[in-house]
Parts: C-alpha cells; structure tokens; sequence
C-alpha cells in the first residue's frame, strides 16, 4: 500500500529523552509563538483596552485601545476609541483618532472618522475616510511618543478655570495650528 511521502519538516518528532519511545512532539510553527486575543460579536467593552499580543475586535469598544502588536476591527467590529498600536487593520467602522507605529491598512469595507498619524497607510477602493491624514517617518513618530503620552495624562487632570489654566501655563500657549497666545493677567 502506498504512504504519502512526508517532507522532513512535517515529520512528526519523537522526544528521545521520553520514558516512551511512543511520544509525540508536534512541530513548532513560527506564528503560533503570538497570540491573539479576540472580541466577539457579543462582547461590550466600555474603558481602556491594552495588551501586548494582537487583538481581533468583532463587538464593540468605547475608550481607548492600546496595544503592541496589530489591532484588527473585523467587519461586525465597532470602535469607538482612539487606538494606539504597531499596526492597525479596519474591516469595520471606527470613529476615533488612530496612532500606528508601523501601518494603517482600511479594507474595502472599512469606515473611519477620526485622524491618523502613521509611518505607513493603505486605503483600498470603497473603503470610507473622513479626518486628517499625517504620514510621518518612523524617527518622527519616536521622538513624539513621549509628548503624546503626556498630553493623555494632562487630558485627564479635571479642567482649570481659564485665568488658573493660563496662569499655569506661564502665560502662553500654543495652538495645534502653531499660532501663539498670550494671557496677560491685569488686576
């Protein structure tokens, strides 16, 4: 009877140093050594997602997203958040400012409202954009990532009344169109 011939990467191994001769050790393969988490359908999440394996989102996130590796909103996926990842993959609908370290891939079927700073961005036929687009080189993105974080922090402080706001601020401030402003306080 005729066996089909296996390749020896696909041969199955057994563990020598085993009390069994009989056991079998199945062949490591590169991806598996990722994870993914995954979102289902179902699931509701209302907060702060993070994580360092990759994410598979099918249900619905309102927060923010911040992850490691690659964020993929599927296309039942619903995001209501600004995501910060290496890459991100939009099958779905996000409404929210997305920050990738690496790539920004929006699929055929894929709507996104919100800015985007990336190094690196795919756009296919019939897939829905409506904000501000910034590609930026990789240093760019590296040597901003500390105010970023910092600009989050201060987002969350409860809000100053103005003349304090302003006086804390040493009097002046800048707009995100670089324009200046300047708080001079008379008593």
């Amino acid at each position: 009877m005729l066996q089909p011939a296996q390749s020896p990467a696909n041969a199955p191994k057994f563990s020598p140093s085993s009390s069994n001769p009989n056991t079998y050790t199945p062949p490591k393969n590169i991806t598996s050594s990722m994870e993914q988490a995954t979102i289902g359908r179902s699931v509701v999440i209302k907060g702060e997602v993070s994580g360092a394996e990759s994410l598979y989102v099918d249900g619905r996130i309102e927060g923010t997203v911040n992850f490691d590796s690659r964020v993929t909103i599927g296309r039942n996926g619903v995001v209501v958040a600004n995501i910060t990842a290496k890459e991100v993959v939009v099958m779905g609908t996000v409404t929210g400012n997305i920050h990738c370290t690496d790539r920004l891939d929006i699929r055929s079927e894929g709507s996104l409202t919100g800015d985007v700073v990336t190094p690196r961005i795919c756009v296919e036929d019939g897939a829905m954009v409506k904000g501000a687009v910034e590609v930026r080189t990789a240093s760019q993105l590296q040597s901003e990532k500390p105010q970023s974080q910092l600009k989050a922090i201060e987002a969350v402080k409860p809000a100053e009344p103005p003349k304090a706001a302003a006086a804390a601020a040493a009097s002046s401030a800048t707009l995100a169109h670089g324009s200046k402003v300047m708080y001079n306080e008379s008593n």
